[in-house]
């Protein structure tokens, strides 16, 4: 295992998704990332920067096939406008979008087939918000479920998906909400954006019990968040991934300036390496990572580059 490499998977499309002038999510998170992570070593990373799209057959596992098509037709009619209250589309929304999911559906194919350890997926839009029939927060279509998905279709039967951006994933709980072989993990900021993730969401019908929200006070910090992966490892205990999915999202970090949490950029580190210890013990190492929040670039940069490092470690 010590030679295979940890997947990056980047397109430059990402940076052609213009949200416009003042929106946070913008495509300088991406290039600020980007320079901070050019001296990586080859010899741990591979990036891979031609995928394709995702075709229409797959994001429609998760997405109301007329939503898809009324977000292409919005990128080729109006050019420019708003989905919902925050996200904006732009000519190339679309084709970003798409491959946002084309990029994790690239790394669950290595992974799988044993060519890569790990992966990230450096997208934008992110996708933890988006509903099946609609976008919300910056996010338009749901990169990680959409994976989950696919994962699934490939034969793998228990996945975890944990999410710790400071805000809560509701469309990727919404989708697996009365699913049991997915069991989706939240730590974010509550009450907050969007305003579900209640301890009390757990799930429902024969998918009670695999959703774990963690609504932590504003202002926590790392002590708080580490005080709840116990529960986590015990979880996971019972119910064994045999794949692990993040949705990273780095606004968590004291300094971004949407989010109200004190992380430190080392925390990403100690999270990441929570995750590794799940995923070794059930896994088989398989962890994919998918950039979600994040808006100071340099606290948003120098914490991707921790993650993607503890991941070749």
């Amino acid at each position: 295992m010590g030679s295979l490499k940890t997947g990056i998977s980047f397109h430059e499309t990402f940076l052609k998704h213009n949200t416009g002038p003042g929106h946070p999510e913008t495509h300088g998170r991406l290039e600020s990332i980007l320079d901070h992570l050019s001296d990586l070593p080859s010899k741990n990373f591979l990036w891979k920067k031609d995928f394709k799209e995702a075709p229409l057959s797959i994001i429609s596992s998760i997405h109301d096939p007329n939503y898809i098509r009324l977000v292409g037709r919005a990128c080729e009619e109006k050019g420019s406008g708003y989905l919902d209250g925050d996200t904006v589309f732009s000519p190339n929304s679309y084709s970003a979008a798409s491959l946002a999911v084309g990029a994790g559906l690239y790394l669950a194919d290595e992974v799988l087939l044993g060519n890569l350890k790990n992966g990230m997926a450096l997208v934008r839009p992110p996708g933890h918000h988006a509903e099946a029939d609609h976008a919300m927060g910056f996010c338009i279509f749901n990169n990680i479920a959409i994976t989950a998905k696919y994962l699934q279709s490939k034969g793998i039967k228990r996945i975890l998906i944990l999410d710790w951006d400071v805000h809560h994933g509701n469309g990727t709980q919404h989708q697996f909400y009365e699913d049991d072989s997915v069991y989706f993990v939240s730590l974010h900021q509550f009450p907050f954006y969007p305003g579900t993730g209640s301890f009390a969401e757990r799930g429902k019908g024969k998918g009670f019990g695999t959703t774990l929200n963690i609504p932590l006070a504003r202002g926590a910090s790392e002590f708080e968040y580490l005080s709840s992966f116990p529960s986590i490892h015990r979880e996971m205990e019972k119910f064994q991934p045999e794949f692990v999915l993040v949705s990273a999202g780095f606004d968590a970090h004291t300094n971004d300036p949407l989010g109200g949490m004190n992380l430190s950029t080392s925390s990403f580190e100690t999270f990441t390496r929570e995750i590794q210890k799940i995923a070794n013990t059930y896994a088989h190492g398989r962890i994919i990572s998918f950039l979600e929040g994040g808006y100071n670039f340099k606290a948003l940069a120098e914490s991707v580059k921790l993650h993607l490092e503890t991941l070749t470690s």
